[in-house]
């Protein structure tokens, strides 16, 4: 089974339309960050999490023929705009994809995407199934279930969701705050994919520093940082985090 980091980039990429690329060296490819998604993929499905504005790029950049179920993290555009990119899978599978999310993020689904939810004339049906967050989530893998567990955490001022994949990795894209209730689902994981936006505070994200104090708290064996603005760069992160902490890269794939 694979995780694969589809993008690693902050909610405007790395360049940014604009073409800034800010602190990063274009010249490595590394730096060129598309807005955060990631997949779980198995002998039989494929999950993924976030449907990033650069969706269609990431699945064809990274071979990916099929998606199976969608589990949102929350609402915010740069985890949800590419929505409508799914409607091939429903074209290929002839059956809705199921979507998982919290109530906040159903709601903002259902305000702004209506109609891949709702099925309006014959020619355009729905493509999606909207489901509820729960604690039974799993993906199949041969004669495996094996176990996603969601987890509540704080995102600013709305609410995100991390998910434990085999109680093996935990991925965290957008956090500001873990409750203490929760570290110890977190804590001594093979894998840990945290947020981290840039070097100043910020109410939404963590930064450097804060990273870094949550992973020697949580003590896994390797961390990967995500969610990176163009204030960081891959090299000048690879140069000063200790061995056991490395940046993030689009298409970064880890074996579970």
């Amino acid at each position: 089974m694979k995780f694969i980091i589809l993008g690693c980039g902050s909610s405007m990429g790395v360049p940014r339309p604009d073409g800034f690329f800010g602190n990063c060296d274009h010249k490595n490819k590394k730096n060129y960050r598309s807005r955060c998604s990631a997949l779980i993929k198995s002998k039989d499905e494929n999950i993924l999490i976030d449907t990033s504005p650069d969706m269609r790029q990431q699945l064809i950049n990274n071979k990916i023929s099929k998606i199976d179920k969608v589990l949102y993290s929350h609402m915010h555009a740069d985890q949800t705009h590419g929505i409508n990119d799914l409607r091939v899978f429903y074209i290929k599978q002839r059956k809705p994809i199921p979507i998982y999310a919290d109530n906040p993020t159903k709601k903002y689904l259902l305000e702004n995407f209506r109609y891949c939810f709702v099925s309006y004339v014959k020619e355009y049906p729905a493509t999606l199934k909207l489901k509820s967050i729960n604690n039974k989530l799993f993906i199949k893998d041969g004669s495996k279930k094996v176990s996603i567990q969601p987890i509540k955490v704080k995102h600013g001022s709305v609410d995100s969701i991390c998910y434990v994949i085999d109680k093996k990795l935990a991925y965290i894209s957008d956090v500001s705050k873990i409750y203490e209730k929760d570290f110890k689902y977190l804590k001594n994981l093979k894998f840990l994919v945290l947020d981290c936006l840039w070097i100043d505070n910020h109410p939404s994200h963590l930064n450097l520093e804060q990273s870094i104090e949550l992973i020697n708290r949580l003590n896994p064996k390797k961390a990967i940082l995500t969610n990176l603005s163009p204030v960081l760069d891959y090299n000048y992160l690879k140069k000063i985090l200790p061995k056991k902490i490395v940046p993030a890269f689009d298409g970064l794939t880890i074996k579970l």
